[in-house]
C-alpha cells in the first residue's frame, strides 16, 4: 500500500467529472487500499478518487470510531433522498476549513463493490452526509459550492492565510 497525494483547492482537477469504473481488477483493489491508507493517515472519514487525481467513480469512507468499518462505493448513484439536516463538514482538499451544509438526512444508494458486485444500501445522518459529500467530488463539486458567495470567500481567504503561514 502507499499513500497518495490529496489535491487541495483551488486545484482545477478537483472540478473534473469522474468516469464510471468499467474494469474490476487487481489495480482497482490496490487503488481502494491506497485510498483507505491515505484517508486514515490524513486523518479523514471519506475520500473520493477525484481527490487523489484518479477520475473514476470510486469513493471510500469509514466514520467508525475505531476505523474498522470501511465502505467502498464504486459507480454510486443516489436512488432516493429524504429529510434534511445541517451538518458541519470539512474536507481533506480544504485543510482546516469547516462549514455548515444542508443535505438530505437519508439517502438510498445503488453502487458496486470492488469486485463489481452491485448492491443497494441506505445511509442516514452523518453517514448520509459523507456519501453525498464524496459523491459531489465525483461530479466535480466541492462543499463550499453550497455556501453563499460571502461565506465562501471568507473561508477561502482563511485557508489561503493558513497555507501561507505553514509554508
Amino acid at each position: 500500500m502507499s499513500k497518495l497525494t490529496i489535491l487541495e483547492f483551488p486545484d482545477p482537477r478537483l472540478r473534473t467529472k469522474a468516469q464510471p469504473v468499467t474494469v474490476f481488477d487487481a489495480a482497482l483493489k490496490q487503488l481502494v487500499a491506497d485510498m483507505f491508507e491515505t484517508m486514515y493517515a490524513a486523518p479523514g472519514v471519506g475520500l473520493a478518487a477525484t481527490q487523489v487525481n484518479v477520475h473514476q467513480q470510486l469513493l471510500v469512507m469509514d466514520m467508525s470510531e475505531d476505523s474498522d468499518q470501511p465502505i467502498v462505493l464504486v459507480n454510486p448513484r443516489i436512488l432516493e433522498k429524504s429529510g434534511e439536516q445541517v451538518y458541519q463538514e470539512g474536507c481533506l482538499s480544504f485543510p482546516g476549513i469547516y462549514a455548515d451544509v444542508e443535505r438530505a438526512l437519508r439517502v438510498k444508494v445503488a453502487a458496486q463493490d470492488a469486485d463489481g458486485t452491485p448492491f443497494e444500501r441506505e445511509f442516514e445522518g452523518p453517514l448520509a452526509v459523507c456519501v453525498q459529500h464524496e459523491m459531489d467530488h465525483l461530479a466535480g463539486k466541492v462543499f463550499v459550492d453550497y455556501l453563499s458567495p460571502l461565506k465562501r470567500s471568507l473561508l477561502l481567504k482563511r485557508m489561503e492565510k493558513k497555507r501561507k503561514q505553514s509554508a
